[in-house]
């Protein structure tokens, strides 16, 4: 019985001492594992954070780029400004001297216009009496247009070129209107043909009494209504429109000769 143990703890001896290598082998596996996991691990987070800063710093370079392209707009933007500045200073330069001139311009053209509102008048005077109430009041609108502040020069020497527009009008149309001349100390309501600046005639209503502007004179002259009633009802009809134009024959005033003095 004695032996019997004795053989088995020299066995179990003998066993331990075999598989205590394999144990210790083991143990040290395990740890290399272990090990090597944890390498795993930290080589795959390193991995991980090298990813993020590569992809980092790409959107940092597209980025960087992106704003070099923005600079370089800016630049180009900026260059293009700098022209336009520098044009507009000139011609700001090239407006105050414009201004300037005006006013030079403006300081000797008022009293031109002045005297061209005085010439229209004695023109007008010494002219065919045709339309003289609106004529007149032509004028007159024009010396009162010259004392308003809110109109430049220039506009108003545009209405003074409109008003002898207007005049020169007159020697190219024929015209037929209503109007009172003085006969015989009294007023009569006749009506008018005006040719032009050539002749300006009229017919009382009732058409009893036909005459003629005498420049000579500077009076009415009366002429036969038998001999130009008709010619002056046909005028009529053409001042109005109402007819195609064809040819007239009615008196003209000769013209004056003035002898030098």
């Amino acid at each position: 019985m004695r032996r019997h143990r004795y053989r088995s703890s020299i066995l179990a001896v003998v066993l331990l001492a075999v598989i205590s290598p394999f144990v210790c082998a083991a143990d040290e596996i395990a740890v290399i594992q272990s090990e090597g996991k944890r390498r795993i691990g930290e080589n795959r987070a390193a991995q991980e954070t090298i990813n993020r800063i590569s992809d980092r710093t790409a959107d940092l370079v597209a980025e960087y780029e992106t704003q070099i392209k923005i600079v370089d707009g800016l630049r180009v933007y900026n260059d293009l400004l700098d022209k336009q500045i520098a044009d507009q200073a000139a011609e700001m330069a090239a407006m105050e001297q414009s201004i300037e001139q005006v006013s030079t311009m403006e300081r000797q053209i008022v009293p031109l216009m002045v005297r061209m509102i005085d010439s229209l008048e004695k023109f007008i005077a010494l002219d065919v009496p045709f339309l003289r109430k609106e004529r007149d009041e032509r004028v007159s609108q024009l010396r009162r247009m010259m004392a308003r502040s809110n109109l430049t020069a220039a506009e108003k020497l545009r209405r003074i070129v409109e008003a002898y527009q207007i005049e020169n009008e007159y020697g190219r149309t024929i015209e037929a209107y209503k109007g009172t001349i003085w006969a015989q100390g009294k007023p009569r309501e006749v009506e008018f043909l005006r040719v032009g600046r050539i002749t300006l005639m009229y017919r009382s209503v009732g058409g009893e009494q036909v005459g003629m502007w005498e420049a000579a004179s500077r009076q009415w002259k009366l002429l036969p209504a038998s001999e130009f009633s008709g010619q002056l009802t046909t005028g009529f009809r053409i001042a109005r429109k109402q007819m195609a134009p064809e040819l007239l024959i009615l008196p003209v005033p000769a013209p004056e000769i003035r002898r030098a003095r």
